[in-house]
């Protein structure tokens, strides 16, 4: 019965210890009639995903919490991931990764700008030189003791925050152009990916041993092995290193699939998107056709 309720745990992303807690108890008590929906939900959603294979590539799948990194069809590295808040929920989406940057600088979006650090300065002054962070106007930097923070409603400036092991960005950006402005990368506050709850990012995925995904996308790149990238990074300045060929990467949302030993996976639906994208389409799924990893009978 034991080793019954840890494989059950395992096909849940629960924590595969045996024992029947209250997260265990609770996807016990999941009705088929909703995991029908779940696999309805993610069928529509893949068979619907515009991907261009290659020999490799990544993928994102946001309720899982996980990054895999994939060649020739085979899963060469699963990484565990944090990303979206359901109030800033991860898109879904396809690009390619273009380049590496180590050290990286991270310039703070508008919106936590205004929703978090404006009200945040309120309260406390010395924060933004605590956090290493700058503000800018255009190109030129100015003294955050000049900005009256108390009527300041649509910043008219910018905040980035240095390298160095403060920033939010940690050591390693993997960039990826996309319309939503969003990346993978290493972070300062690694505890996170320890919590069964990995839904605490504003959108952007960061990846546990993302230098160990970044040797992986450089592979092919001479001399740039996982030793050479400690030492980069080691020596604290910004460095953008570019793919010779893009890498292929896809965040897609499934919340049932079935693995390649045949075992069917569920994730909890955390941004409730299934009976919606089921309402829509009833009817008018069509089956997945292409090959390989989370992108295969998934």
């Amino acid at each position: 019965v034991t080793d019954a309720v840890r494989g059950f745990q395992r096909r849940h992303g629960l924590v595969p210890n045996g024992v029947v807690g209250p997260q265990t108890l609770r996807a016990l008590n999941v009705p088929a009639s909703k995991r029908v929906l779940q696999l309805r939900g993610s069928l529509h959603r893949l068979s619907d995903t515009d991907f261009t294979f290659a020999r490799r590539y990544v993928v994102v799948n946001l309720p899982a919490a996980s990054v895999e990194a994939v060649a020739n069809g085979k899963v060469e590295g699963r990484y565990v991931a944090v990303v979206g808040n359901t109030k800033h929920p991860s898109p879904t989406l396809t690009s390619g990764i273009n380049q590496v940057i180590l050290n990286p600088t991270w310039t703070v979006p508008l919106s936590i700008v205004k929703n978090e650090i404006v009200p945040r300065m309120r309260r406390d002054p010395g924060y933004l030189t605590r956090m290493h962070m700058r503000v800018l106007a255009g190109r030129n930097e100015v003294s955050p003791k000049s900005i009256a923070w108390s009527s300041v409603r649509s910043p008219n400036f910018t905040i980035r925050q240095d390298s160095g092991t403060w920033n939010a960005l940690g050591a390693v950006k993997i960039d990826m152009p996309n319309s939503h402005a969003v990346y993978m990368h290493d972070t300062n506050n690694k505890n996170a990916f320890d919590a069964q709850y990995r839904f605490l990012s504003h959108g952007c995925t960061r990846v546990q041993n993302v230098r160990e995904l970044a040797a992986w996308l450089l592979s092919d790149v001479p001399g740039w092995t996982r030793s050479d990238l400690d030492a980069a990074i080691t020596k604290e300045d910004r460095l953008e290193i570019k793919l010779p060929r893009r890498v292929p990467v896809a965040w897609i949302y499934l919340t049932g699939w079935k693995t390649n030993d045949g075992e069917v996976q569920f994730r909890d639906d955390i941004y409730d998107l299934d009976a919606s994208d089921v309402a829509s389409v009833r009817g008018k799924l069509r089956p997945a056709t292409k090959p390989g990893s989370y992108l295969d009978a998934r």
